[in-house]
């Protein structure tokens, strides 16, 4: 099937199927297929409705914030205020449910009217919703929010926002927003809409006369649950609940946000965070690192039943954690030359020798899924791929694709001439203990950042290994705002970095690997790609119109990524490791939903 038939048969389904008529108001949207819950649905299954409402919950972060204002490119904010984390204080238009892949439910707009062909939304707001000083949430609101992300916000916004053609004022509380349709098939967005409903809703009054892009120490007035209490710049940030919140009885709100004030408390590292955590300073602590759940969670106070530790499998995207070259860099925009480096990497002697074979290899962007691909593509995952053939490496239509493996001196030696190999045929050869460019004489020299000192022993075991190849690299740990500071302006050669992913990926696929972000500072696309395949499997992504549609278009996106070699794959766990001070109760787990904190409540009040 030619590139051009495929793309015309595409456009007539997608005609055919939507139209531009609207169906009127809803509760609440789906990415695809139906909601799960009803108009009258009384909240999430994933909470407990009775939960009593106090106490305090005490968490522990590593790294430094240093504004007040998440939104703007200047500045490392905290949690609870950044967009990584629980968004205690800002509300959006719409809520996200926790156990659906994509679906919103009434927040600040108490219904929505989306267009069948998604050409539009228009949303009805709440009469309730108010801000701190008790003047309503109004159109206004909303259209200054929209307009100063979108000129002055985080990257994500500045490109999501700009598939809006329109935002129209009809009254006090109704808004309009209609969309472009894409210049190469005249079709719309279909998660455009859905993006705008995670819209956080800023307050027009309180940034008249001020500088929104300013790092700030003040505090913004926000709409939602908390506000904040007290900060210790870089250090500590407190929130309590607003016992005048005018969404807490809300259904998408119902079981949530029960303590009376969440703290978080700054810590250097994570080993001094462990040490906190072991002495009572905070209550709850994940673990990211299985080796550590092993060797340091068998403590006085595990062992005396004060602290409760959790494990179990999750059924969540782990997303992909790797080493990520800069291909900006002219080292590094070679796949032959990103690929010779994969070979120095022992994945098998750093599981058993440092992390007692905890982890498994990663081999998809979507591992732990099923959106990740199934190796050799077949049936629609290769009639999508088939019109870019010519623009893809032959092998990922005849070979699965899979990462070198070592373990022994004897596989390692294998692995490093197949690097060597590689390197040679691309100009590359040793002098002494060197590597030297044939034509350039430069040596092959390059620096890894890191802000994490438990990733030093990886990057140190991959440099002892590239070192029997003369590569020279070196490690520069840096603390976790001049780590932004340098991603966020390509300030690069190779990082450690991981990319999380959702059971609906859409829009932000274009943040992380398209072509239009690979310059844009303060983007996702650290790696600097710039694939005209991967711009229109993203583009097609977003356009996905059910989930198996959607399903197909990311096990070819997933192939391709792979095969284009911009990063050397580490590893995951598929288990949850939690340890939690015994004072809290909290729901069921559900192995799609993770631990969502905001659902606890502090079991102490029950005894009172």
């Amino acid at each position: 099937m030619t590139h051009f038939y495929y793309r015309a048969v595409c456009i007539i389904l997608l005609n055919v199927l939507f139209s531009s008529e609207n169906v009127g108001k809803e509760h609440g949207i789906a990415m695809h297929g139906t909601l799960k819950y009803s108009i009258n649905f009384k909240h999430f299954s994933t909470v407990n409705p009775e939960a009593p409402k106090g106490g305090k919950l005490r968490l522990g972060v590593t790294g430094i914030f240093d504004s007040l204002n998440p939104y703007v490119i200047k500045g490392t904010p905290p949690a609870g205020l950044s967009i990584f984390s629980e968004r205690l204080v800002f509300d959006t238009l719409m809520k996200r449910s926790p156990d659906e892949p994509f679906s919103l439910y009434g927040l600040i707009a108490e219904s929505v009217d989306l267009a069948s062909d998604r050409s539009s939304i228009i949303f009805y707001l709440n009469p309730k919703a108010k801000w701190p000083n008790a003047q309503s949430i109004t159109a206004d609101d909303v259209i200054f929010s929209f307009e100063t992300l979108k000129e002055k916000g985080l990257a994500n916004y500045r490109l999501f926002f700009k598939k809006v053609s329109k935002v129209e004022k009809i009254n006090s509380h109704t808004i309009k927003f209609s969309f472009l349709p894409d210049k190469d098939d005249n079709v719309f967005d279909p998660e455009a809409p859905l993006l705008i409903c995670l819209l956080p809703i800023l307050p027009k009054y309180f940034f008249e006369g001020r500088d929104f892009e300013k790092v700030t120490h003040e505090e913004i007035p926000g709409s939602g649950p908390y506000k904040i209490k007290h900060v210790k710049l870089g250090h500590m940030i407190s929130y309590e609940r607003r016992p005048d919140y005018w969404g807490k009885d809300l259904p998408v709100n119902v079981g949530f946000y029960n303590f009376a004030e969440v703290r978080f408390d700054y810590y250097r590292d994570s080993k001094i965070a462990l040490e906190a955590f072991k002495v009572g300073e905070y209550d709850i602590r994940g673990e990211s690192e299985p080796t550590q759940w092993i060797k340091n969670y068998n403590f006085p106070a595990v062992k005396d039943g004060k602290i409760v530790k959790i494990e179990f499998n999750h059924q969540r995207p782990v997303g992909i954690k790797a080493f990520i070259f800069n291909i900006r860099k002219n080292l590094f925009n070679n796949e032959s030359v990103r690929r010779a480096l994969t070979y120095a990497f022992d994945f098998e002697w750093l599981n058993q020798s440092l992390f007692h074979n905890c982890f498994t290899r990663t081999m998809s962007y979507f591992d732990n899924t099923m959106l990740a691909n199934d190796g050799i593509p077949q049936g629609n995952v290769l009639k999508l791929l088939q019109p870019f053939k010519n623009s893809l490496p032959a092998e990922l239509f005849s070979t699965p694709y899979s990462l070198p493996l070592s373990g022994t001196k004897a596989k390692l030696r294998e692995n490093l001439k197949k690097a060597r190999d590689l390197l040679q045929a691309n100009g590359w050869e040793i002098h002494g203990c060197q590597l030297i460019h044939k034509k350039t004489r430069q040596p092959f020299k390059f620096e890894i950042i890191l802000y994490k000192h438990e990733d030093e022993k990886i990057a140190l075991a991959y440099i002892k290994n590239l070192k029997l190849l003369g590569i020279q690299a070196t490690i520069r740990t840096v603390d976790s705002t001049q780590y932004e500071h340098r991603l966020g302006t390509f300030d690069y050669d190779m990082t450690i970095h991981t990319w999380g992913h959702t059971l609906s990926p859409g829009n932000e696929q274009n943040l992380y690997w398209n072509s239009k972000t690979a310059d844009q500072k303060g983007s996702r696309n650290y790696i600097g790609i710039k694939n005209p395949t991967i711009d229109k499997l993203c583009r097609m992504l977003v356009n996905a119109k059910t989930h198996d549609e959607l399903t197909t278009i990311t096990k070819a996106l997933d192939l391709v990524l792979l095969w284009g070699h911009y990063l050397i794959p580490l590893y995951h766990s598929n288990k949850i490791f939690l340890a939690y001070w015994d004072k809290f109760g909290h729901p069921q787990f559900n192995p799609l939903d993770g631990i969502v904190l905001m659902n606890w409540w502090s079991k102490e009040l029950k005894k009172k």
